[in-house]
């Protein structure tokens, strides 16, 4: 078995306006989306699936990222990228997670690719002038996502965008958690997989406050959604501008607000907001059910096991 678990709102408006033509064999969450005008909830719970959006000439383009990390994740990108000159590419995710181990294995391929992260939802326009792609920033990064984003060498979390994290926990009794019985040797996989998570949190660059919000909520809570303030505590984010993230959008058409640095202490004010596969079969850590992405926290249906 596998373990499973699972700033700037004004730019992400401009970019949309002018962007033209355009998941360690671990734990799990839960829930995905897709590059159409809107995302729903059973889209979300569909294996992650990757997209290139093209917007040139105005700029090079992104990647979307949708859906719920599983094993086939890491070989679905690497088919995905193959042919592709993605170096330095951002990348842009609405998840709820998925395989704790099969995204630690995607985030250091995204790592070595140089890419950038941000979160949103990709949205498709028919106009006049022709297709129009942007980003909408109302989406949902959880549980794993959040390791993922903390994948890109520059990250970038629009205003509107809901960071949320949970444990992880054995994923064939985390709908029931309180209920369940558990043996040394789950205690032992759940640990080892923290160790690991550990690590790769740091060798990205995150901090160890990002690991202690994430770990002291159980599976039987509400996911804990990040403040600005801890999204810049556990340096999920980097940069409040998005020219940052898509540098090659045409700024004299497309007005940033915030583009130069600021402060560290005032980038929020005024907002809202090497694969390391395990050398022999392990049973699967899975976090809570992740949230509905309506803001509220609602029963989603049991999540299948990977044999």
């Amino acid at each position: 078995m596998r373990l499973m678990r699972s700033i700037d709102f004004r730019g992400w408006m401009l970019l949309g306006a002018a962007a033209l033509c355009i998941t360690l064999p671990g734990a799990i969450a839960v829930l995905g989306g897709s590059a159409h005008a809107g995302v729903t909830l059973q889209e979300r719970k569909l294996p992650m699936r990757f997209s290139w959006v093209a917007c040139q000439p105005n700029c090079r383009g992104w990647v979307s990222a949708v859906g719920l990390v599983t094993a086939d994740s890491p070989r679905e990108f690497d088919e995905f990228a193959r042919g592709r000159q993605l170096g330095g590419a951002t990348i842009v995710l609405d998840s709820s997670g998925g395989s704790v181990n099969d995204s630690i294995a995607l985030g250091r391929r995204w790592r070595s690719l140089g890419a950038m992260t941000t979160v949103g939802v990709t949205v498709q326009t028919r106009t006049a002038q022709g297709d129009r792609a942007s980003i909408k920033p109302e989406a949902y990064c959880e549980s794993m996502c959040v390791f993922l984003l903390l994948s890109g060498k520059a990250r970038y979390v629009p205003e509107a965008a809901r960071v949320r994290v949970h444990q992880i926990w054995m994923g064939d009794r985390a709908d029931d958690a309180k209920a369940a019985s558990y043996t040394a040797q789950d205690l032992m996989i759940v640990e080892r997989d923290i160790g690991r998570l550990a690590k790769y949190t740091f060798d990205m660059g995150g901090t160890g406050d990002l690991l202690s919000l994430a770990l002291n909520v159980p599976p039987w809570e509400d996911l804990h959604q990040l403040s600005p303030a801890e999204l810049r505590l556990t340096n999920l984010v980097t940069t409040d501008a998005i020219a940052e993230v898509l540098p090659q959008m045409d700024n004299a058409n497309v007005p940033v607000a915030n583009v130069a640095a600021k402060p560290v202490q005032d980038r929020f004010v005024g907002k809202a907001m090497e694969t390391e596969a395990s050398s022999q079969p392990s049973k699967s850590t899975k976090t809570a059910e992740a949230a509905v992405p309506t803001g509220s926290v609602a029963a989603a249906p049991p999540a299948q096991q990977q044999q």
